[in-house]
């Protein structure tokens, strides 16, 4: 066995069983979320109303930190009661509800204020007492029940963030009206108004008011059309016309999300809050829920296939657990890199959201139905391979069994840690993910992966994009592409084009970008980063050669490609006169949120002060999914891809 593989299987603590389930039917699914809930019983308060995940901090209180580990498993656990399939440690959860609702009480969670971490957690808890009452509402004394609508009810006169957290005490007060309890109508009203000037058309929503554009996981599998497919089963009887848009918005964003999922079942990594794994495939459980019928071309055969292959993508991920059995902050493994400052230790448990179908019975068409490849493997005419969405300003591109996206104009509203990386890169791929950095000196630690990287201080600092103007989506010779122009100093003007793939060079995009330069800079442009290991001994790859044809780096003064088990990655310059070099950035470990050790293949470039510049870059990869990739890469590889006459003109004419 070799020294790689002998690392990979020696352990330091069993599989956890979410790893062997075969995740095929209902009982497997059930029995899945039974298995990510039973480790938190070790870390249960004395009162049960707090759960302790880990020791790490964030930028809310303790006691707050500790509600996300009781509260945010209920998303899972309510849906399990629901459908009648039980669980041994429920009452765990009762009585941490009525321990942390009791204002006289040792674990009391304390009333909320402005602006309130327990206003999050207030929402699985209104949804477990929405659709599980039974189980957590029946049992409680009046005074307990007193205690509980009083503690929900004390966030309807405080202030909330502007964005999908208004849904938050929407689901809060759904919960106590679907007990009869004191309840604020007027609020669910006043703030469902108000969600509702968040959608910009065919099902997309906006996480928060004009002004800024972004339509992340938030704006289908975390929050808003999550919310609004639970919102349109629970309403109904009250707010049915709200209710029927919702479900068509539904539609609509189904025949775009769709787009998402790759057909080995992983989501395309995008945007912020990527720890809650598995809840980016949410969207379709929610859409089971709510009884949605599915769109042409969509069946329920096929949204189920969606959701298993994404669970068993994500079973296959062992490093995702502590050695405790509960779920880490990170990625495909533990990684703080990545994590926002309102991550706590139980923030990940927020991928519980995956498991609203299971409050659907197994007679339910998505339980009953036989699971379905995806649309684009199985039936290539019902679905585009590249299609371009308005609202997100996304390509979604499925090409040469690779699963990617290129973006244009999101941004988060306030500066989130690494947001250059998570809204900014030209593309993001679901089989090698995105980077970002891991500290503030030097190329390796910013990492250019799918990014323009500048520096005007010799290579110490390095500027990407994260802010852009006029970002638009153009029509050129009948195909798509996306526009955008950064300004990342006064004096320097960036202007990109983002081109997908054709079908004479399918494994090939572009990104053509005019650089004026009112000072000296030092450019460098990466690929898509890729595992850098060789495979009989882990260690770093060297120099591709005749013994070692599919592993390996190769540069030189117009490309660079790396090669190992995950495929293969490359950039090449297209237009000769910018002096370009090709090079292997070795950047840093635990940047990649799939592959802990990575190369970067990156174009290099110095900019003169005064200069205009263009750069054509063509990218290119090919995942190890593709079927005998390891014959195919090279071919593909030397088949560069043609530069558009529009773009020969664009560069001829000048900035």
């Amino acid at each position: 066995m070799s020294t790689a593989r002998t690392a990979e299987a020696n352990q330091p603590f069993p599989a956890h069983p979410f790893s062997k389930s075969p995740l095929k039917s209902r009982d497997d699914v059930a029995a899945a979320c039974a298995s990510l809930l039973d480790p938190l019983a070790a870390g249960f308060s004395p009162g049960c109303a707090m759960v302790r995940v880990s020791g790490t901090g964030t930028r809310f209180d303790e006691t707050a930190a500790q509600i996300e580990g009781y509260a945010r498993p209920l998303w899972g656990l309510a849906p399990l009661l629901a459908g009648d399939s039980g669980y041994q440690n429920s009452r765990l959860f009762v009585d941490g509800l009525i321990s942390g609702t009791d204002p006289s009480g040792p674990e009391f969670w304390g009333n909320m204020e402005d602006l309130d971490q327990r206003m999050v957690e207030s929402c699985p808890i209104g949804y477990t007492l929405a659709i599980a009452g039974k189980h957590f509402w029946d049992p409680l004394t009046e005074q307990q029940k007193t205690n509980v609508a009083k503690w929900i009810g004390s966030m309807n006169d405080k202030e909330m963030p502007n964005t999908n957290w208004l849904w938050f005490r929407v689901f809060a007060n759904l919960g106590l009206k679907a007990n009869g309890a004191p309840y604020s109508h007027e609020q669910i009203e006043k703030d469902m108004d108000h969600l509702d000037t968040f959608h910009r058309g065919d099902g997309w929503s906006n996480d928060g008011p004009e002004g800024y554009t972004q339509m992340d996981y938030y704006s289908g599998s975390f929050a808003i059309q999550y919310l609004q497919l639970l919102y349109s089963k629970l309403a109904a009887s009250f707010d049915p016309k709200r209710c029927e848009e919702y479900r068509r918005r539904a539609q609509a964003y189904a025949l775009d999300f769709v787009h998402y999922c790759a057909p080995d079942g992983h989501c395309i990594p995008f945007g912020r809050s990527l720890t809650y794994r598995f809840a980016t495939i949410g969207f379709w459980s929610a859409f089971a829920f709510a009884d949605v019928q599915p769109p042409k071309p969509l069946t329920w055969g096929i949204i189920k296939g969606l959701l298993l292959r994404n669970l068993r993508w994500w079973s296959r991920q062992h490093h995702i657990f502590q050695a405790n059995g509960m779920l880490n902050i990170g990625y495909t493994y533990p990684n703080y890199y990545l994590a926002e400052n309102y991550n706590s230790p139980g923030s990940p448990y927020w991928s519980m959201l995956t498991f609203a179908a299971l409050a659907q019975p197994a007679s339910h068409p998505f339980w009953s139905a036989t699971e379905e490849p995806h649309p684009l493997i199985a039936a290539p005419s019902l679905l585009p391979a590249i299609k371009s969405l308005k609202y997100p300003m996304h390509i979604m591109v499925h090409k040469a069994g690779h699963t990617f996206l290129l973006s244009s104009g999101q941004k988060c509203h306030y500066p989130l840690k690494a947001t250059q990386a998570k809204y900014g890169h030209f593309a993001y791929s679901s089989a090698f993910g995105y980077s970002v950095p891991t500290g503030s000196y030097t190329l390796e630690q910013f990492v250019p992966e799918s990014a323009l990287a500048l520096s005007d201080d010799g290579g110490e600092i390095w500027k990407m994009r994260r802010e852009v103007e006029d970002a638009q989506l153009l029509e050129k010779d009948g195909a798509t592409v996306l526009y955008s122009t950064m300004h990342p100093w006064k004096d320097v003007e960036v202007k990109t084009w983002l081109l997908p793939p054709t079908d004479e060079a399918p494994c090939w995009h572009l990104r053509v970008h005019g650089v004026k330069a009112g000072r000296e800079l030092m450019s460098a442009e990466g690929g898509f980063a890729i595992l850098g290991t060789r495979q009989k001994d882990g260690r770093m790859l060297t120099a591709l050669c005749d013994a070692s044809p599919n592993e390996g780096t190769a540069a030189n003064e117009s490309d660079a490609v790396v090669v190992s088990r995950a495929g293969a990655s490359g950039v090449a310059e297209l237009h000769n006169e910018n002096g370009r070099k090709g090079g292997v950035c070795n950047v840093d470990a635990n940047s990649n949120l799939i592959e802990p050790r990575t190369l970067l293949p990156t174009m290099y470039a110095n900019l003169k002060a005064g200069s205009t510049t263009w750069f054509v870059t063509a990218v290119f990869a090919i995942p190890a999914s593709v079927e005998e990739w390891q014959g195919k890469w090279k071919a593909e590889w030397e088949k560069r891809p043609k530069v558009p006459g529009w773009v020969e003109e664009l560069v001829k004419g000048g900035l």
